[in-house]
């Protein structure tokens, strides 16, 4: 039975390393994508034009979807960093 609990541990720690690599390129891109949409938000009130309306609504959306991608993953992380102390336990 140990052995099958290291397994898994070996799995979700795995599993945690890639889910961290990614939130760091979701944070890059966070990051990236909210200085677009705060630009092109400060283009909108100065130009007035409805492109530059729409230019930041995209933005804004595009925004938005990375934040929600970054917190599912901080979610997903958080459960198998449970699961892994769960495991962990299970050892001792």
């Amino acid at each position: 039975m140990p052995f099958l609990v290291e397994r898994r541990l070996r799995m979700v720690g795995r599993r945690l390393g890639a889910l961290r690599q990614e939130l760091a390129i979701a944070d890059e891109q966070l990051a990236h994508f909210a200085d677009l949409a705060d630009d092109s938000r400060i283009r909108s009130l100065v130009s007035e034009t409805p492109l530059a309306d729409q230019e930041h609504r995209d933005a804004e959306r595009t925004s938005s979807a990375m934040a929600r991608h970054r917190a599912e993953l901080v979610e997903r992380i958080d459960r198998l960093e449970r699961e892994q102390d769960d495991l962990l336990d299970r050892l001792h």
